[in-house]
Order: C-alpha cells, then structure tokens, then sequence
C-alpha cells in the first residue's frame, strides 16, 4: 500500500508539473484555453463607410450631437403645435432674423399690444370674448415668442459643433452634403415659419371668417420639419447603431425593410393630414367614434367644389381622411408586427434589436391611436391634443428606427 500511494503521488506529481509547463508556453496556454472555452468568436460590428473611419469616442459624440438636434426638432413641432392651439402665432406681427428682442417695460408692452390689436384676430377675439387685457396678450405673446427662440437655439446647436466636426474632419463628403442639406432645411424652417404666419395677419389672404394661418403653408411648415426631424434621427442612429446583421435570414430581412418603408410613409401622411385637420379646426365637427354622427362617411364630404377642395379645405372630409390614415396605419403596423414577432419561426431568426423595434412601433401606434380617440371624444382639449401631436413624433422616429435596423450589409 506505502509502494503504490508513493507511485501514485509520484505521477500526479509529474502530471502537474506538464501542465504547468504548458500552461506557461504559448501553445500549450491556447490549446488548453479553446478547449475550456465553448463561446463561439463574436462577429466583429460593421459600420456604414460614412462613420467607418472614426473611432468610438469620435462616432458617439457626432452621434448623440445629432441626436440632440433631433430632439430639439422635435420640441420646435410640439411648441408649434402648442401655439397652433392657443392661438399664439399670430400674437407677433414682426419678423427679424436676428433683432427679434421682447418688450421690456410697461411702454414697450403697450406699443407691441396697439400693434397687434390692427390685425384681424384681435378683432375676432374681442367679437367672441367681449374684450381682450393686455394680459391675455402677454400670454400668447410669451409661447409665440418662445417658438421662434427655440429654432434660433436649433440653428445654433447645429451650426457651432458643425462647423468644429467640419475641422476636425469628422465628416465624410456623403456627410458633408447632408450636413449641408440640413442646415438649408433649418434656414428654410424660419422662412417658411413667417410666410406661414403672414398668411394669417391680412384680411386679403384669409380664406376664412375666423383668422387662420393657411392650412396649406402650415402642412408645408410641419412637413419640413418631420422631414428635418427623421434625417436628423436617420443620421444619428448611423453614427451610433452598427448595422444589424441578419445572417441567413436575408429575404426574411428584405420583406421586413418593404414594409417598414410603407409604415413611416403612412406614419408621414397621417401626420400631415393632421396639419389640415388643426388648420381649419378640423377635430371639432364630428366628437364621436368610431362612427361620424351615426356614418361611416359624412354626408358632406363632396360638398365644396371643384371636388379637389374637399380634400384640403372641407372640414368633415379631413377629418375623415385623417381617420382613414390613422386606423390604416396602426392596423399595418398590428399586421406587420403579427406576420414578424407572433410566428415562432420568424421571431427567432430576428435579432433582438430588430425585435425590440418592432415592440416598440406597436406600443407607440397603439398609444397615439387611443390619444387620438380620446383628443377627439373630449373636444379638442391643449394638453390632450399636444401628446397626440407628440405621439406623431414618437411614430414617425420608431418607423424610421425600423428602417435603420432592417438596412442592407455593405458587401
């Protein structure tokens, strides 16, 4: 027994010995660290050859740059629409580029005041009020001016770190071109915002009895800036995200991206009709749904002629047209999410970003079609109506995040 546990002890004195040796060596540490090791090699990330040649730190800070610029896009359209709703936007009767200071003293406030009371919504206010204080002036006022100081604080926040990243050679030329387009879209945001505005201060350009802007220039004014707010959100999530690789499953891929494309195309459309709908106040002729007082369809919706008119101009034909849109997109986006995620199959070839995107699309159309409904049962109250304006925004970045997931490798 003392001869064999010696034997014994020898050899597994030996057997330590090797393994420590070849622990220590090169060869002998990696063979014995694959063969321990059941992690397959994590596929490197592939970025877009636009954002290739920058390093994390540099992507990341270009990236949440845009992504700002984004957001701040975004806050100029809920303050639009905040101004839209309490009739501020046409409280100041001035454009300035630059020199557009508040009134300071007691003189100052009187003097913008007898101003605006020569314009045709003060008279409007005062025919459906009895009067109007310098007060309730003040108020709109304020929210109309704090409007056009939040796009002067955009075209600074994109224009000073471009300018920096244009130096530091941070951009691309593909990028410098977007960046080029983007601050042309900013620019033209102001012009177009004040051409909006005097198409509701002279009595020659109303089209209606109440003082309106033109519902077709605020349309325009709301279409640059989601189309302004989606390239800002595109662009961002390209220095951020690397592209999501699919492996496999490319056709699964390819009939995923056709139809994220659909989906921020109705997303866009339903967002813009909803500009005609609050231009000519739209959201308070029909209070009921599903139904339009006990139709499917208003029995006026053919009422103005030439027929065109209705489309834009008929108040119960746009609302109307802005329901359509909105019950067809969210029953896509249920469609799309039902054909992709409920199959087992298809949910397991997703990745799971692409997966976490398409949860989130159908959690944000649900959401902006129950604020819809309740904005429009409840009579068109500011603070319901800001979030289902908000919620536009929120649909319109997901389906474009969808798109970004679902985009194609470079080869």
């Amino acid at each position: 027994l003392l001869a064999a546990n010696a034997r014994q002890s020898q050899f597994g004195s030996l057997l330590r010995n090797r393994l420590r040796n070849q622990s220590r060596s090169p060869l002998g540490g990696n063979a014995i660290r694959r063969c321990h090791s059941s992690a397959p090699p994590s596929a490197s990330p592939v970025w877009h050859p636009m954002v290739a040649h920058l390093t994390a730190g540099q992507r990341r800070a270009v990236g949440i740059w845009l992504a700002t610029c984004a957001g701040m896009t975004a806050g100029a359209v809920v303050l639009g629409g905040l101004t839209r709703l309490t009739r501020s936007g046409l409280s100041m009767t001035n454009w300035s580029l630059f020199k557009e200071l508040p009134p300071v003293t007691q003189s100052d406030w009187e003097r913008e005041f007898q101003r605006y009371q020569a314009y045709p919504e003060y008279e409007y206010i005062v025919r459906e009020r009895g009067s109007m204080s310098l007060n309730d002036f003040k108020a709109i006022f304020w929210l109309e001016f704090l409007h056009r100081t939040w796009g002067r604080a955009i075209g600074a926040a994109f224009l000073l770190p471009a300018a920096y990243f244009w130096a530091r050679g941070r951009f691309q030329p593909a990028m410098r071109k977007r960046v080029l387009i983007y601050g042309s879209l900013i620019l033209g945001q102001g012009l177009l915002g004040w051409y909006m505005v005097r198409s509701g201060l002279s009595k020659d350009t109303l089209t209606q009895d109440v003082p309106r802007v033109s519902q077709y220039r605020l349309a325009a004014h709301l279409g640059s800036a989601l189309l302004l707010f989606s390239l800002f959100t595109w662009s961002a999530l390209t220095h951020l995200l690397p592209f999501t690789q699919f492996g496999a499953a490319v056709a699964l891929r390819g009939r995923l991206a056709a139809a994220a494309h659909l989906l921020t195309s109705a997303a866009f459309a339903t967002a813009i009709s909803g500009a005609f709908v609050a231009g000519i106040d739209a959201g308070l002729v029909y209070n009921s749904w599903p139904k339009m007082a006990d139709r499917w369809v208003p029995t006026d919706y053919w009422a103005l002629q030439p027929a065109w008119r209705n489309l834009f101009e008929n108040a119960s034909a746009t609302q109307f047209n802005h329901r359509l849109l909105g019950h067809s997109t969210a029953c896509a986006v249920a469609a799309v999410w039902l054909w992709a995620v409920a199959a087992k199959t298809r949910r397991a070839a997703l990745p799971p970003r692409t997966r976490l995107a398409l949860n989130s699309l159908l959690a944000v159309v649900c959401t902006q079609a129950g604020l819809g409904i309740a904005t429009l049962l409840t009579y068109v109250p500011i603070a319901l109506a800001a979030c289902h304006q908000t919620g536009s925004l929120a649909l319109l970045g997901t389906t474009t995040w969808l798109m970004h997931e679902l985009r194609r490798v470079p080869k």
